[in-house]
């Protein structure tokens, strides 16, 4: 049940991952692209803005790809723990913990759960 669970965790939190990166990418799913996330980007500072929302949805495709599918599951991790350090330090760090404030404690739960998976490792269903 242990193999079972851990494939819940990572199939659910990697093709969330890589359906946010495939908004900033492409679009896709409600986005913006890379010129509309970019262009807010840099409304809130971050520059080059197309550059940043670049970087933060391959980050978000390829993390969450590599963490669902169980492959390198450490750098999948890693990738979705960087992208979380970052948002909370750009954007939701200052509004506090809740989310209900915008808050960052959606973005702990997710790099707890990265972290987690990351030291106990991907369980028996993997890709490879």
């Amino acid at each position: 049940m242990v193999n079972l669970g851990l494939l819940l965790i990572r199939l659910v939190v990697g093709i969330t991952f890589m359906g946010h990166g495939a908004q900033k990418l492409f679009g896709w799913f409600g986005g913006y692209g890379l010129k509309g996330t970019g262009g807010w980007l840099e409304s809130i500072g971050v520059k080059p803005g197309v550059f940043m929302a670049f970087l933060a949805g391959a980050a978000e495709l390829l993390g969450g790809l590599l963490f669902a599918a169980g492959v390198f599951t450490w750098a999948g991790a890693a990738l979705i723990t960087i992208t979380m350090l970052v948002a909370i330090f750009t954007v939701h760090g200052k509004n506090g913990f809740w989310v209900t404030q915008n808050g960052y404690e959606y973005n702990l739960i997710l790099i707890v759960v990265a972290i987690g998976v990351a030291l106990i490792g991907p369980g028996a269903y993997t890709l490879l």
